[in-house]
């Protein structure tokens, strides 16, 4: 059984499958009704009208209707689209079991526990009939699917069946029986013959709960409480039992028959549903589940879809698989349909059988793999026990005959799928889950180890597809390798493009909602996932188009993906197909009953965003041009891939316009939109856009628009248009806008103005303060005589005050803003490309231009040397008749030019192509550094950090480049000089040159601030540092000179020495100081770790230090080894003391302790330290690696590590990584020559 849909509810009593829409209404205990989408898996809507269970549920097959019937004796009628009850129908006295529509006439059937069957009128809402004779509860009515027949089952132990016929006269001729013989509720009072019982089924021992008709045959089936499914057979005069079917064990709540199969479906409440074969009375299949009882089922009645009720929901299911087996290859298809392997040519659509297949499995071909080469197939069959599959090998006949094809012998063997690996062989995943390589012959020729899968595909030529839980691993069959692998678990079907360039996964659906995330993810021949596509609903199959799109289908819409992630619908689907080859605008698909079919599409939409997406802008013009590309998802697709121009060419609603044309800078088509929308938003909008390119003339117009005076104020000002600032001041004035009437007086630099305003608006102090600062001394007089000496001071002048004045503009600014000069994109030049010649070239021959309407001012005469002669009312010969244009300029003469200049006709479109030619863009200083030097530095202090970065990484193996972050930002700070420019300006830049005599134009190379000499110097703070035993400042120095060096630039080779040295000495003195820090946390309580102690203390001996640090450092480890009585270790120390001639006070402590060790020469403890034995110390474990022992190093400091440090990062640099491939350090343009 498979699942297709899920519901968790109340117990369900009652189902019903709409005949057109994938919906299902299910009726629940708690008397509320749900309307499902099970192909969605989407609860659409909720009725709750009933009171109590709700048991009876129906579909009618033409009207948006459906019946319901409850506990509540009620029998109501809904409409789906209106969301609501109609009406009610009243009469039966208990609880009503079932509820049906008649197929044909405005009936309805119930039954109920009144024992009782009604028959009732929806249209006249009355009651037609009561078919009465039941002795206890009637649990189900159902009418025949064509006759006038009624089956009934009942509590007392029969199924009845009804003929109706005289109900059917009584409606088509309403005066047969007259009204007075009819009560008020339209039922025959004298009870004439509406229906009858035909036949009494007796035979069930217990109760019997459902009966059901056959949809073609005279058969019935009943379900009861004696636990029994029995078939009943009927004719005209009789009915009689053909066979029961016996399984279950405990009461059977339904039966039904299948529509299209020899097969009886029945529930129980014994938690199961059992499949039986009508011919064998046998049962076929049983599914069980732990918990649930069943109580209802339901088959739909055009589709392989049945669904089951129980306590905790409802199931949605199909016995087998639909999907059909098949296999392309080139033009052809084979396919497998009613036990034959049939083959489907493309392009002649010639479908002819070419072989029958044996007999003897009962499941469906799950799938198909196909051998061009030895034209052989391979069928494999999927049980339900997976341990019980198996596989088919046939040869398919060469002379085939399409009318009797033949029955080769095929080869069977178990194994869960088998897919050809070569020309002749193929691999067998077999039960265990291992992996068989088996010839022609079926036979294994070897058995390969693979990783834990549980299915295989086709990967071309000796590969396969291993799927695991949670991946898809591509695997090398020769070899015996993977090759790559990619995250997505539970993957169903696996589709190569053409050239297996390109490959679809399409991941399993969860029947159970909510839906899951994946289903598709497309990835290269290398299994790199290129892309992954979500969808809500089961994705059915695919194929790859010419153009490397990916056409898939899900239940209802063919669908399309492009390998960058863009997906979107072709059309919508009425039943799911299988598409099987795509082909310009045909999609050839098989259908769910095997039916080669073609679909025509439009394939215009993803052939748009292909080209797009490849930059075929050609294409793409044309389909704008041609094609009916409507809609906002285009629309929001341009603009959402940074195509807001092409979107203009198609888009007619002036607001997207607006928008699109804002988007993409295009200022005339905005403006054009804007005068059409007339909305205050579109200007303010269009104010801002052409502010920043520089368009006062338009933003003029805007602010005009939006009466925004001052920002209309202020853009004169800057523009420097003093009339119209002046015609703003007379505006505000009128307007009464004191503070905009002020302001414009303060841009215009008018002080009595300025007075004016003041002392009209009562600001008398203001206003002689104004006056008397400027110089204005009678208007000050003047105010100052208004004063009132008793009440008001006159304000003190500040003899300090500065004339502040706006600056008068030099140049007024009439035209815009200049802009640079670039090309015009592509969809640009094609609009200008439309009306070539342009609007600037006037499209008229000059030969055609009369002289009439210009008057004798046009006419010119010229001289000889070709000037105008003062002689007036000259005629026609005074040019002379006939001349042809050209004449006298000397325009025919034949020059001498170099033959590689020939230039073939229609290549010197030149401007008329619609292009532009950009000026050129000048190189930056940086950019000239950047392309003159290798060095890292020179690009950092170009300010190109990335490929200062890459050039670090190649050179030296840096990795970690945070601890550069400090010396790129001081390297870069010193790599320009700054000098103040024009006032309002920004400040300028200068590039120093380190090669200023013969740098030129375009030879220069930074100037560096960092000097090696200044290394060496903060060395000697190093040794200082390290003197004093301030051991971890000591090694931050050393290591900030280590990591300096490679920003060096020098000269010379011996410069070059110098800085290798450099790095030798930090990471002798980086290491060993490290070390010794190390030595000093360890703990000293047990012999090892004193052992541990000294032996790192003799390392550290081996450094190659200053004499003397060297001296501290073998004073440390003969006192350690002294106190170990390592007395033979200890003189060797002693004498390396004693020859680096220390101070008197520490040669004479050494030669005691060499005397005391040479008493007993020694070693009580074996240490892990062989002097004698040439070593380097692995500055990670800082344990020593023997010469001849593997060792990796650092490609920066030289550091050396054991084997098991390769990949990680340096220790000593702390940016490096161990063991690099690099090509060594540069510092100098010596090491390029």
């Amino acid at each position: 059984m498979l699942t297709k849909f899920e519901t968790k509810s109340a117990r369900v009593k009652g189902l019903s499958f709409h005949p057109k829409r994938p919906w299902i209404l299910t009726s629940l205990h708690n008397g509320v009704i749900q309307l499902w989408d099970y192909r969605m898996c989407t609860l659409i809507d909720k009725f709750d009208e009933h009171d109590g269970p709700v048991r009876g549920i129906d579909f009618h097959k033409q009207q948006p209707l459906f019946v319901s019937g409850g506990d509540d004796y009620k029998i109501k009628v809904w409409n789906y689209k209106l969301r609501r009850c109609l009406f009610t129908l009243l009469g039966h006295l208990d609880y009503i079991r079932t509820t049906f529509f008649h197929h044909e006439y405005p009936w309805i059937l119930s039954a109920s526990d009144d024992q009782t069957i009604r028959v009732w009128n929806w249209q006249s809402r009355t009651c037609v009939c009561v078919l009465t004779g039941h002795n206890h509860y009637v649990m189900c009515a159902q009418f025949h699917p064509s006759e006038d027949l009624v089956v009934s089952a009942s509590l007392d132990q029969t199924v009845r069946v009804w003929d109706i016929s005289g109900l059917r006269k009584k409606n088509l001729s309403p005066g047969a029986v007259e009204s007075d013989v009819r009560g008020i509720t339209g039922v025959d009072l004298f009870g004439t013959t509406d229906a009858v019982v035909k036949h009494v089924l007796e035979g069930h021992d217990r109760g019997v709960n459902w009966a059901a008709f056959h949809p073609t045959m005279p058969l019935i089936v009943s379900g009861a409480d004696d636990r029994q499914v029995k078939i009943w057979r009927m004719n005209e005069s009789k009915a009689w039992e053909v066979d029961t079917c016996r399984g279950h064990y405990n009461n059977v709540s339904c039966a039904v028959f299948h529509p299209r199969q020899e097969l009886i479906l029945s529930n129980s409440e014994d938690k199961s549903i059992r499949v039986w074969d009508m011919s064998k009375r046998t049962g076929v299949q049983t599914f069980r589940r732990d918990h649930d009882r069943f109580w209802v089922l339901a088959a739909h009645p055009n589709l392989n879809l049945f669904a089951a009720g129980h306590d905790g929901g409802m199931i949605v299911f199909k016995l087998e698989r639909e999907r059909p087996a098949y296999a392309v290859h080139g033009n052809m298809l084979h396919y497998v349909k009613d036990r034959f392997l049939r083959q489907l040519d493309f392009n002649s659509s010639k479908d002819v059988a070419v072989m029958q297949l044996r007999s003897g499995s009962k499941f469906p071909v799950f799938s198909m793999s196909y051998n061009p080469a030895e034209n052989a197939v391979l069928l494999c069959t999927r049980a339900s026990n997976l341990e019980n599959s198996t596989y088919d090998l046939y040869t398919i006949p060469k002379d085939a005959d399409s009318q009797n094809p033949d029955a080769p012998e095929g080869k069977r063997s178990s194994g869960l799928t088998a897919v050809w690996v070569a020309r002749n062989r193929f691999a067998v995943l077999d039960r265990m889950h291992s992996l068989l390589i088996k010839n022609l012959k079926n036979e294994i020729t070897k058995k390969v180890q693979v990783p834990n899968c549980d299915e295989i595909f086709y990967a071309g030529t000796g590969n396969l597809l291993l799927r695991d839980a949670e991946s898809i691993t591509l695997f090398d069959v020769q070899q015996k390798r993977t090759l790559a692998s990619v995250k997505i678990s539970k993957v169903k079907y696996v589709i190569w493009s053409a050239d297996m360039s390109h490959v679809a996964l399409l991941a399993k659906h969860e029947h159970s909602c909510p839906m899951p995330l994946t289903a598709i993810v497309i990835c290269n021949r290398k299994l790199e996932a290129l892309c992954n596509i979500h969808e809500n609903i089961r994705v059915k199959s695919g194929a790859w188009d010419e153009s490397g799109v990916f056409i898939y289908t899900t239940s209802n819409h063919i669908k399309y993906a492009v390998t960058t992630g863009d997906y979107g619908i072709i059309r919508t689907l009425d039943l799911p197909i299988y598409v099987t080859r795509v082909k310009g605008n045909n999609v050839y698909c098989l259908d769910r009953e095997c039916r080669p079919r073609v679909l025509t599409i439009d394939p215009t939409e993803f052939k748009f965003k292909l080209a797009l997406i490849n930059r075929k802008y050609d294409e793409v013009l044309h389909m704008v041009r041609n094609a009916k590309l409507v809609g906002q998802s285009i629309i929001a697709y341009l603009q959402k891939k940074g195509y807001p121009e092409v979107a203009l060419h198609f888009v007619k609603d002036e607001k997207t316009r607006f928008s699109l044309a804002l988007e993409c800078g295009n200022i005339e088509i905005a403006l054009e939109a804007a005068k059409a929308l007339d909305d205050k938003n579109c200007w303010e909008k269009l104010g801002e856009v052409a502010l920043l390119q520089g368009n006062h003339q338009i933003v003029e117009m805007c602010y005009q628009r939006t009466k925004n005076f001052d920002k209309l104020s202020f853009l004169y000002l800057i523009t420097g248009n003093l009339e119209k600032l002046r015609k703003m001041m007379k505006i505000a004035e009128i307007r009464k806008d004191m503070s905009g009437h002020y302001q414009n007086a303060l841009y215009l630099g008018d002080v009595s103005e300025r007075v004016r305003i003041l002392k009209n608006c009562g600001q008398k102090s203001l206003a002689y303060l104004t006056a008397a600062t400027h110089g204005l001394d009678e208007e000050a007089e003047s105010l100052k005589e208004t004063f009132d000496p008793e009440k008001e001071t006159i304000p003190d002048i500040d003899p300090n005050a500065k004339l502040l004045q706006p600056p008068a503009p030099i140049m007024p600014l009439d035209t815009n803003w200049p802009l640079l000069t670039v090309s015009k994109g592509f969809f640009e030049g094609s609009i200008a490309s439309k009306g070539k010649g342009g609007a600037l070239a006037a499209d008229i021959d000059i030969d055609t231009v009369g002289t009439e309407g210009w008057g004798e001012d046009a006419e010119l005469q010229l001289d000889e040397d070709g000037f105008v002669e003062a002689t007036e009312g000259l005629g026609d010969d005074a040019l002379g008749k006939g001349q042809e244009e050209g004449g006298g300029w000397d325009v025919e003469e034949d020059l001498e030019l170099p033959p590689e200049l020939d230039i073939p006709p229609g290549a010197a479109g030149g401007a008329e192509d619609g292009f532009f030619v950009p000026p050129t863009k000048g190189t930056s200083p940086a950019q000239i550094w950047c392309n003159n030097s290798q060095l890292p530095v020179d690009h950092i202090l170009a300010g190109s950090f990335e490929t200062a970065m890459r050039l670090l990484h190649d050179q030296v193996g840096v990795t970690q480049f945070g601890p550069y972050k400090q010396l790129f930002l001081q390297t870069y700070a010193r790599g320009r000089t700054t000098y103040q420019a024009l006032p309002c300006l920004p400040s300028m830049y200068g590039y120093p040159n380190r090669n200023w005599k013969d740098a030129g134009l375009k030879n220069g190379v930074p100037a560096v601030g960092l000097k090696l000499n200044d290394l060496i110097q903060r060395l000697q703070l190093c040794y200082q540092l390290t003197t004093v035993g301030k051991f971890e400042e000591a090694v931050e120095k050393f290591r900030s000179i280590l990591l300096s060096v490679p920003l060096l630039v020098v000269d010379n080779k011996q410069e070059i020495a110098e800085a290798q040295q450099l790095i030798t000495i930090c990471r002798e003195y980086i290491v060993g100081l490290s070390m010794e820090i190390e030595r000093k946390k360890l703990p000293k309580e047990t012999l090892e770790q004193q052992k541990r102690i000294c032996e790192m203390a003799a390392y550290f001996t081996h450094s190659n230090l200053q004499p003397v640090h060297m001296i501290l450092v073998l004073r440390t480890a003969l006192n350690l080894f002294f106190k170990l009585k390592n007395f033979k270790t200890a003189a060797t120390f002693a004498r390396r003391l004693l020859e680096l001639g220390p101070k008197p006070e520490v040669a004479q402590q050494t030669r005691k302790i060499l005397s005391a060790c040479e008493k007993n020469p020694t070693d009580a403890c074996q240490l892990n330290y062989d002097m004698h034995n040439p070593f380097d110390i692995c500055a990670a474990s800082y344990r020593p690696i023997y010469r001849g022992k593997p060792v990796e190093k650092c490609p920066l400091s030289g550091a050396c590590y054991s084997p098991e440090f390769k990949g990680q990062i340096c220790k000593v640099t702390t940016v490096t990584e161990i063991g690099k491939d690099v090509i060594g350090l540069r510092i100098s343009p010596l090491q390029f020559r």
